[in-house]
Formats: structure tokens, sequence, C-alpha cells
């Protein structure tokens, strides 16, 4: 085993990478929960996202149209959990799971003819002078602008839960929706906005996997990144900041396990395979041992239907 032969800066660059699509995902299930809306379909809408967007990039040869097209692909799948959930009331997991389900198959459908094929190439900003410094430049000037944009939204996302008057209201029907409407705020519009939006951002980060990450169409490859996505809303306390401290994290280990394969370490690859789900779980359970302190920051109202008429 020779541990020399991995590169710190390549390694940092690498759990970057790795960590996307799941601050993506994860992101947009932040703004979804805070709602006061448990979306389970997460993993759906994120392969329906790879398998969209890698339909639109290929079908244009652009690249941007493609992650616009896997925003809209996972938005438009979204629907199908804000009809359940906030027209005909039904029990937000079930419809989760469902979603999931529906995701998975269509994608394997609407994928089955794209096998093989390679997407364009997505551009990597290159500030010269700034990419070639020694070990800044890679880590910080040379990634594709996907990993930027995942970085903007998290504060873009921080700034208008905690700065702004749309995010205080989007908070108050997260905390008491029954409050909320008393006071004329339009409840199920502001679930149905964030549902959307939690939608395209888990669209997004199935097209990086598909377009960048991997970059090809494989059915399920998205391999459990949404139910991480979900596992890190609740690690990072439904924090922004905290979330993407969880998928950098996650993403290290990830990483971190390829790396210790390649070298030779003596583990079955299976058993270094397990481990980012492993530690997950193991987040998840330290955290949840002290009730009080797991749900200090989860929303009042998550999870709970929604009726005007009470």
């Amino acid at each position: 085993m020779d541990f020399s032969a991995i590169s710190p800066v390549s390694l940092i660059v690498s759990l970057i990478a790795a960590s996307t699509p799941i601050l993506l995902a994860a992101i947009g299930e932040l703004v979804v929960e805070k709602s006061g809306v448990l979306n389970l379909g997460v993993e759906g809408m994120m392969i329906i996202g790879a398998i969209t967007g890698f339909i639109a990039a290929v079908s244009t040869g652009n690249p941007f149209l493609g992650f616009l097209g896997g925003a809209i692909g996972g938005a438009l799948v979204s629907i199908i959990f804000i009809v359940l959930t906030q027209y005909l009331m039904a029990n937000q997991v079930a419809s989760g799971l469902g979603l999931t389900m529906i995701g998975l198959g269509l994608a394997a459908l609407l994928g089955h003819s794209y096998a093989g094929i390679k997407p364009p190439s997505s551009p990597h900003l290159d500030i010269a002078g700034l990419s070639d410094l020694p070990v800044v430049g890679p880590i910080l000037f040379n990634h594709d602008f996907i990993i930027y944009f995942s970085i903007i939204l998290t504060a873009s996302v921080w700034y208008f839960l905690n700065r702004t008057k749309a995010g205080l209201i989007l908070r108050a029907v997260g905390e008491n929706h029954d409050a909320a409407h008393a006071l004329g705020y339009k409840v199920v519009r502001v679930r149905i906005y964030a549902i959307l939006f939690g939608g395209a951002c888990a669209g997004i980060g199935g097209a990086y996997l598909s377009l960048i990450r991997v970059p090809q169409w494989t059915e399920g490859m998205t391999a459990g990144a949404g139910w991480i996505a979900l596992a890190i809303v609740v690690f990072g306390s439904w924090k922004p900041w905290r979330v993407l401290i969880g998928a950098y994290l996650f993403g290290g280990v990830t990483i971190l396990q390829l790396n210790l394969q390649a070298v030779g370490v003596n583990i079955g690859a299976a058993y270094l395979s397990m481990t980012p789900y492993i530690i997950t779980i193991i987040v998840l359970v330290i955290m949840s041992s002290d009730k009080k302190r797991a749900s200090l920051n989860a929303p009042a109202a998550l999870g709970k239907l929604f009726h005007a008429s009470k």
C-alpha cells in the first residue's frame, strides 16, 4: 500500500465535485422542509433530473440547456407530489415514497435508448494566473460552473430565509401554518413554490451526475444520493451552511473510500463502499439520541397537513 499516491489536493478537488449533487438536492429539500413539508421523493426527482438533463444536453449539444432541462424535469415531477399532498391531502411520507418509485421507473423508461452516449462537456472556470497557482488554484479556481452555483445558491438560501420578508413568511408557514393562514398568508401557495424549488434543485443535482460527475446515463445512477440529501438536512439542523458542511463531509468520505480501494487497502471493496452510508446513519443516530437538540431547529409543522377550512 502506497498512501503517498493519494494527493491531498486532488482529494479535495474530487470531494467538492462528489458533494455538489447532494448539496444541491439537500438545499432544495431544506427550503421544502422549512415550509413545513416533508418530501421523501428527492431520489425520484434527482433521477428524473439526471435523464431529462442528459436528454436536453445531448439533443441540443449545450450543457447549460441540459441543466435547465434537469431543473424543469425535477420541478415537473414534483407537481405529482404537490397535487397529492396540497390538494388531495394525501400522507406526505407515502406520497414522497411513491414519487421516488415513479421517478426511478420513468427515468429507466426514458433513458433506455441513451445508454452509452457521451454528453457534451461542461466548461471549467479558468482564470488566468489564478488557476495555475499551486494548491489554491486547483481547489478554488478550476471547477465547473455548477460547483460555484451550488455555493452561491447556499448563500442565497441563507439570505432568503434570514434576511427577507418572503423567507420569514415561508418559515412562519413551516412553524405554524394555522397562525400564518390567520394572518392572511397563502399557506398552500407558499408550499407549492417551495416544493417546485426543491424539485428544481434536485433535478439540477441529478443532471450534474449524468453530465459531469459520471458523465453518462446509467439506470439507477443516483444510487441513494437523494436519501443522503434528506439525511444531511437533518444533520445540518435545517441550516444552509451546516448542510453545505454535511454534504462536503459525505463527499469526503466517499472519495476517501475510493482512494483507499485504489491504493489496495486490505479491506473488502463492498465494506469500503458501505462506509459513507454507515457513517451517515451513525451521525443521525447520535444526533437523534438527544430529541430536544435534534428538534431544536426542525420546523414545528413539518409533515403536518394543512386544510384552510379548519
